[in-house]
């Protein structure tokens, strides 16, 4: 069915595209990744992506960071880092005979965290402010972020030795939780053909070009946040919400803050696929990511084998879909 957008979505499909074609230079594959990725960026959301070693968990957040004409920095959170690692510490300057702020690696505007699960508590909670108000208060004084802000954390899900399990109210503060899988057969050997051929990854890596700027992300993120969306899709998407809160298989349902997530990455979504309006399939598409992470299950549910995944599909499929 052919129809006329009432946004002009154009130069947000070129920019996704060129994101893409720059970023499938080097990754094979990981289409998902990357679309969740991009809907991640429109929808001004923090995205902690999840994978066994090996599966370009680190590169991707990099290469996607490249395109963009922005400040990067990583951090690698290991047991012995503080949150003065990360936030940065007031330092005495005999010069100026007071103390001086040095800022630290968290104020740049796309920030990779490699397995944020090393950190002990009181550095992962280092985050909350950051993560939520886009700000920084040490020794009383507020240093907000220059924008665009957005973390992209990594973990390990099979080594947990040295490792500390994410508080809920950290992972609520991520819009998704990207669970990168191995790549197929075919894709492996791509992977190995794009090794064999490419004899220097550095140089690659390094002509990954930024297609971008931070002016034109803010003015796509604009153009995101003017998606139409029917009351009857703001019901649905509430409605799918409040049912993780009566699931007897839940411990935790998910808070006001996922119904935000859900309702801001489908109209993300929507955009990047050149619709002006959102669609139930949009909502259908995202729940698991933007759930997985907020609902904890029982322990009876645990023992069972039962997944997170495996619950949101059985509340899709039992609320009432809008027509």
């Amino acid at each position: 069915m052919n129809f006329e957008s009432r946004i002009d979505l154009q130069d947000l499909n070129e920019a996704v595209a060129a994101i893409k074609a720059e970023i499938g230079k080097i990754v094979v594959g990981q289409h998902q990744t990357i679309e969740l990725l991009l809907t991640a960026i429109l929808a001004d959301g923090h995205v902690l992506i999840e994978g066994v070693p090996g599966v370009a968990k680190t590169l991707t957040a990099k290469l996607l960071a490249r395109t963009i004409n922005t400040h990067f920095s990583r951090i690698q959170f290991t047991p012995d880092l503080m949150p003065s690692d990360v936030l940065g510490t007031s330092v005495f300057s005999p010069k100026l005979t007071d103390f001086v702020f040095k800022k630290g690696p968290i104020f740049s505007n796309i920030v990779l965290v490699d397995e944020i699960n090393r950190a002990p508590a009181k550095t992962q909670a280092a985050l909350f402010e950051v993560m939520e108000e886009r700000q920084v208060t040490v020794d009383g004084t507020t240093y907000p972020m220059s924008l665009p802000f957005m973390v992209l954390a990594t973990q390990n899900p099979v080594e947990h030795e040295g490792t500390y399990r994410l508080p809920e109210a950290q992972l609520d503060r991520f819009l998704f939780k990207i669970l990168v899988q191995y790549p197929t057969a075919d894709q492996e050997v791509d992977i190995l053909r794009g090794h064999h051929q490419r004899f220097n990854m550095t140089d690659a890596i390094a002509g990954i070009v930024a297609v971008l700027s931070a002016e034109q992300l803010t003015s796509l993120r604009e153009k995101t946040r003017q998606v139409h969306v029917e009351d009857k899709l703001l019901e649905y998407i509430a409605q799918v919400i409040a049912q993780t809160r009566t699931n007897k298989s839940l411990f935790l349902g998910a808070s006001p803050r996922a119904s935000v997530a859900l309702l801001n990455s489908s109209k993300a979504l929507a955009a990047i696929r050149g619709r002006d309006f959102i669609t139930p399939e949009d909502v259908q598409e995202l729940a698991p990511v933007v759930l997985r992470h907020r609902i904890v299950l029982t322990p009876e549910r645990e023992m069972e084998g039962i997944t997170p995944d495996d619950i949101v599909t059985q509340i899709l499929q039992k609320v009432e879909v809008p027509r």
